[in-house]
């Protein structure tokens, strides 16, 4: 119930409108985040912040975020190529923040961007077949928690042999 106007004012662009969507998920993912333990693995504290956070919008209540509107997000992000590379592009967003005090370091370090854009590639490729071609109709927050957990637990055992340098 505002006019064009007052809504171009606080987003001046679609992709600014969609960010506002996602961080709105990212917010409730950095407070799971911030609920796990420091010393766990930060791709795996990733992991359960975001699949917690993805599975309690199925009892979430008025105001907040829900099932629905997650899945309306991935729906609109999913069908665009340039919303789906925004979306990817490190920004300082509360999970980033999170993950940056976990890390201790400050929101430039390197490490901490690998690890965000790890993480969004994990995200980005669990549910890449999701598109404009896809019946959303039969897509629900566990076929994306499936995913998701497939493509981490493929993710963990591609690395899990990987050396460490000397």
């Amino acid at each position: 119930d505002v006019s064009p106007r007052t809504f171009s004012r606080y987003f001046a662009t679609k992709e600014a409108v969609c960010l506002a969507l996602v961080d709105d998920a990212v917010d409730v993912a950095a407070v799971e985040l911030a609920g796990l333990p420091d010393d766990m693995n930060h791709l795996e504290a990733l992991y359960r912040a975001s699949v917690t956070m993805y599975r309690n919008t199925k009892t979430a209540g008025i105001g907040q975020l829900t099932a629905p509107r997650l899945m309306c997000t991935l729906r609109i992000i999913m069908s665009s190529p340039t919303l789906r590379q925004a979306t990817m592009e490190f920004r300082p967003h509360a999970v980033n923040v999170e993950l940056a005090r976990r890390m201790d370091v400050d929101l430039e370090d390197c490490g901490l961007q690998l690890v965000a854009a790890v993480w969004a590639s994990i995200i980005m490729t669990a549910l890449a077949d999701l598109g404009l071609d896809t019946g959303w109709q039969g897509v629900d927050i566990d076929d994306a928690v499936e995913r998701i957990d497939t493509t981490f637990a493929q993710f963990a055992g591609l690395i899990g042999g990987v050396a460490q340098p000397a």
